[in-house]
């Protein structure tokens, strides 16, 4: 889906300037299909580039300039930079650098014939002087030092881990010495009485350090899990001050990924963060006790250590890019399993098991790949660091085995320095496994990055309205809407309309008319593309969000239901529930007959994993919400359409009473439902047709007389 945004940021950092990829969506008008060839020229052009899109044909792309962008398989974009000795070098999104042979890249590019020839699509890029004047973008690609505060409030805990570190480490000093005095003084001289001495010593360190270890193991549960908590919830708070339209671009499968990838920050920042303090501090204490032993012995330690870990290093690079191809296998893997669940019911009724099947089937043999590179690097690596560490210890014993030999070392100093060597092993592994574990975190902070740095729903609200005018009339002028950027058809084009205060205005129409997005704009769920909607005489950008919808009640189409009691589901934001209200909106929406015929009552759990309800039972549930809010300006998206009749009837006559005096907006189809209303708005194809009441609408026989024509009222 990002592989359009890509291509422009490599383009724009091959001339030199940096732009986030976050950025790059925006003016490319991504949506969950990604971008067209159109939007990708919009954005580039808004970063100062002149573009050429164009059909052409593989010796035309020889000629052009590059590095362009060419549509590939005819579902993504990848940059062509650079033809040497009949290859086509290409940078793809999603596989990095590769090379192609000429037919190769031919079968993926050529789409068409035109005029006899074979072409594919390509745009080119030429930077204009607005595109080194611009600044560009300093990207964030998730500094450590945001990690930091979150362990500032552990100062005393992080402390006393650390002096338990130095404390283990200065009881493993110990043991080489008591290991060369055994050999050497207690086995020469035949003193058993010292042997079990030493042995004593040894069972007290031992018993010593173990102890430190346990401690420090609970010092570091506790962190780690306040730590975790913390960090999600941070990430929580921030992805509910997103605006709406964000999700409309995330799939949830990412999101639960990113949220997954806390385990490996929070990783990062407990156990390999200290485990690496006390690593160096070990390695840093033995290394001088090896180098009082033997200065030959510690120099080819640290030769075979530095190409240890020169060898896992170069593989850092390929490890990052398995590490982005597994998340998006794996965000894709969550998602289609939750649909799977979601769904099961259709897929049942539909028989269509074998093939939803066949699509998971289809992303574990695709992760399966990912992980098959995965593992083979690992062995490689693994391979490599084990020849060289096995090496490195084999010339130790044999230098250390010589010099017993020729009498410069005692048979006690050399279990001494083999021993020294074991535990300089261990650390240096723990330090190799930090370099990964930190650059885990880091590809996961870049990740999170890009939620932490997309702008608030309610950014700057200092100075913004937190009051209703006496007036409040909602006036709407010239509204003009669309999903998808300027080319995506208008959902709403040139509304004018005046929603009187205190009235019932009902907006009816075709499915796909821009109903419902009208009262999401009215809702402050989008802002307008253009034209403005006011509340009295002032913008609704004016007013705090938040503020804005506490006055406001709706019931929409897609309403959820938690998994809670009915009590809690009616009175959602409120920790001490209104028994009193509570009453009177079950009594309003006609399901406290329902309620009470429960054995629990409103203490009944429903929702995903409570009592299921039927639609009806769930559209009398959030009208109930909507009532007990008891808010001043009411939005009822098709809030009846699952009722029957009767229910429908008393709901009706109840809200009539709830309705006086305030504001109410009604989108619905069913005549019943809105002939009663102040006015009556027609919408067709996102455009005003009629506004009127029903007897007005009704004589003029047009629009709203052929919605209706076949309902029960008028008959023919």
């Amino acid at each position: 889906m990002d592989c359009g945004p890509s291509c422009i940021r490599m383009i724009a950092a091959f001339y030199g300037k940096s732009y986030s990829l976050q950025k790059l969506r925006q003016l490319a008008h991504i949506t969950r299909e990604g971008v067209s060839l159109l939007g990708l020229s919009e954005a580039a052009e808004a970063i100062g580039f002149r573009t050429i899109g164009a059909r052409i044909t593989f010796e035309q792309l020889l000629e052009a300039p590059k590095p362009c962008v060419v549509h590939w398989d005819q579902e993504h974009f990848v940059v062509v930079y650079k033809f040497r000795k009949g290859k086509v070098q290409v940078a793809d999104p999603a596989f990095g650098l590769v090379e192609y042979s000429e037919t190769e890249f031919k079968k993926h590019w050529l789409a068409t014939v035109r005029q006899g020839e074979l072409k594919g699509i390509c745009l080119m890029f030429d930077p204009t002087p607005k595109f080194f004047e611009l600044e560009g973008e300093t990207i964030n690609r998730g500094n450590f030092s945001f990690l930091l505060k979150y362990l500032k409030p552990h100062r005393k805990l992080v402390t006393q881990l650390i002096l338990g570190f130095i404390v283990g480490s200065l009881i493993q000093l110990i043991f080489p010495f008591l290991t060369q005095s055994i050999v050497d003084v207690g086995i020469n001289t035949q003193d058993i009485n010292f042997i079990y001495l030493i042995l004593a010593a040894q069972m007290m360190l031992f018993l010593s350090r173990m102890t430190v270890d346990f401690i420090r193991s609970w010092i570091l549960l506790h962190i780690s899990t306040r730590l975790n908590i913390s960090i999600i919830s941070d990430f929580l708070i921030k992805l509910m001050k997103l605006p709406i339209g964000f999700f409309d671009t995330k799939m949830i499968g990412d999101l639960l990924q990113r949220i997954g990838d806390h385990r490996r920050i929070e990783r990062f920042l407990t156990s390999q963060s200290l485990n690496v303090i006390f690593s160096v501090f070990n390695i840093v204490i033995f290394s001088i006790v090896l180098v009082m032993y033997n200065l030959s012995i510690f120099l080819i330690f640290l030769f075979g250590s530095a190409l240890y870990i020169a060898w896992v290093f170069l593989f850092l690079k390929k490890r990052r890019e398995l590490d982005f191809r597994q998340f998006t296998q794996l965000a894709d893997n969550q998602s289609k399993l939750i649909q799977l669940i979601n769904g099961m019911q259709e897929i049942k009724l539909n028989n269509y098991e074998r093939q939803k099947r066949w699509e998971w089937e289809r992303i574990q043999a695709r992760l399966f790949k990912v992980n098959i590179k995965s593992l083979s690097l690992q062995q490689y690596q693994q391979a490599g660091s084990v020849f060289i560490n096995e090496t490195k210890n084999i010339f130790i014993t044999v230098l250390a085995a010589t010099s017993v030999v020729h009498g410069n070392m005692t048979l006690g100093m050399m279990l001494a320095v083999q021993y020294i060597i074991g535990q300089m092993n261990s650390p240096l592994d723990q330090m190799v496994e930090f370099m990964q574990v930190s650059q885990d975190a880091k590809i996961s902070l870049e990740r999170l990055s890009e939620i932490h740095t997309q702008k608030d729903e309610e950014q700057d609200q200092a100075g913004k309205l937190s009051s209703l005018p006496s007036k409040a009339d909602v006036s709407i002028s010239d509204l003009v809407f669309q999903y998808e950027g300027p080319h995506s058809p208008k959902v709403l084009n040139h509304i004018n309309l005046i929603i009187p205060q205190g009235k019932v205005t009902a907006i009816v129409g075709t499915s796909g008319s821009g109903k419902t997005t009208l009262v999401k704009l009215l809702l402050g769920f989008y802002p307008p593309v253009s034209g403005s909607i006011k509340v009295g005489e002032a913008d609704l950008s004016l007013y705090k969000q938040h503020w804005w919808r506490s006055k406001c009640g709706a019931v929409m189409q897609d309403g959820f239901i938690f998994s809670d009691t009915i009590a809690n589901n009616i009175a959602l934001a409120d920790d001490e529930i209104n028994k009193e209200m509570l009453a009177y909106a079950v009594r309003m929406a006609n399901i406290q007959e329902f309620i009470e015929s429960l054995p629990l009552n409103y203490n009944t759990k429903v929702g995903p994993e409570g009592v299921g309800l039927s639609q009806g039972q769930k559209q009398r549930i959030l009208i109930a919400r909507a009532i007990y809010k008891n808010p001043e300006f009411i939005f009822f998206d098709e809030a009846t359409n699952a009722l029957d009749a009767n229910n429908e009837k008393v709901i009706l006559e109840n809200l009539n009473e709830f309705f006086s005096g305030k504001t109410v907006v009604v989108v619905a189809h069913r005549l019943s439902t809105v002939k009663n209303a102040h006015q009556i708005v027609v919408l067709e194809k996102g455009e005003i047709l009629e506004i009127g009441n029903h007897e007005e609408l009704t004589a003029k026989q047009g629009a709203y007389y052929n919605l209706v024509k076949n309902q029960l009222e008028l008959g023919n």
